[in-house]
């Protein structure tokens, strides 16, 4: 069976124990277990295979084997904080979640260049990143207990299974945060993972309904920010919007609408009307 396909099954095979809405932590260890085992059947295959190809090796370590090495550094991460969470006093949890949100925080900024890297799409550094060839010329950077093996790491690939695990725990930790402050028995209404719908639109279309949205005063009433508002959305659809406010002054400076968008959007709709009344 292919690597790729594995990793495919894996995601089927999380998602079904999420389906099963656990406790926290029995979910969190199922995860761990299912997503390190994948990592050793793929050591095996890689050692005893190896690659035919360059771009092959990039491929697996910078996108298959992420699959459950994202898993397992994001469920180590949450069964690790949950075992120490307080039990009790509200203030004392949510100073746990700050400290938390503190320390990924600080992992952002000292990773700022191979975060840029990522977000960016850049692929010029990708053989010295993620195959083994370059091990001794770019050190890995990262050392802690989920997988560390120069024959079956890179580089870089811990450092981006970190960087995107992180991304997921702040989210996670952003939940438990609001479940906290506003709900009674601070539980997390939904701890799944939300599966996202691809944008089919532009950038500046994204724009353009980020600030119509805030512009109706839907945002100003929950005191939120454009930037804000652009991360909720963010939580529904799977696209990375970039510069919004120089976006922003480039649909001011439209010469014609400047609302194309919204109007493609009313003309839509008003044509699917039309049809329903045929």
């Amino acid at each position: 069976m292919e690597l790729e396909t594995l990793s495919k099954n894996l995601l089927v095979d999380l998602n079904e124990i999420k389906e099963k809405n656990l406790p926290i932590l029995e979910e969190a260890l199922r995860c761990i277990n299912l997503s390190r085992g994948l990592l050793h059947k793929f050591k095996k295959e890689i050692l005893a295979a190896g690659f035919d190809s360059t771009t092959s090796e990039i491929t697996f370590f910078k996108q298959i084997k992420q699959v459950p090495l994202v898993k397992l550094i994001y469920y180590s991460e949450i069964h690790s904080f949950e075992i120490q969470f307080p039990k009790a006093n509200k203030a004392e949890q949510l100073k746990a979640i700050k400290k938390k949100l503190k320390k990924l925080n600080r992992f952002f900024l000292y990773n700022l260049d191979f975060g840029q890297y990522v977000k960016s799409g850049s692929t010029h550094f990708d053989k010295e990143y993620y195959t083994r060839d370059h091990l001794e010329t770019f050190h890995i950077t990262t050392s802690k207990f989920y997988f560390q093996d120069p024959d079956f790491c890179t580089p870089r690939d811990m450092l981006l299974g970190k960087f995107k695990a992180y991304n997921l725990l702040v989210k996670y930790m952003e939940q438990k945060h609001y479940a906290l402050k506003h709900r009674p028995n601070g539980s997390i209404l939904n701890s799944k993972m939300v599966n996202k719908i691809e944008w089919p639109f532009t950038n500046t279309d994204w724009v353009e309904l980020v600030y119509a949205l805030w512009s109706a005063g839907k945002s100003k009433k929950n005191h939120l920010s454009i930037v804000k508002l652009s991360q909720m959305l963010k939580e529904i659809f799977d696209f990375e919007p970039k510069d919004i406010y120089k976006t922003y002054q480039d649909i001011k400076n439209r010469k014609n609408s400047r609302t194309l968008f919204l109007d493609q959007l009313t003309s839509s709709l008003l044509v699917e009307m039309d049809k329903s009344e045929e």
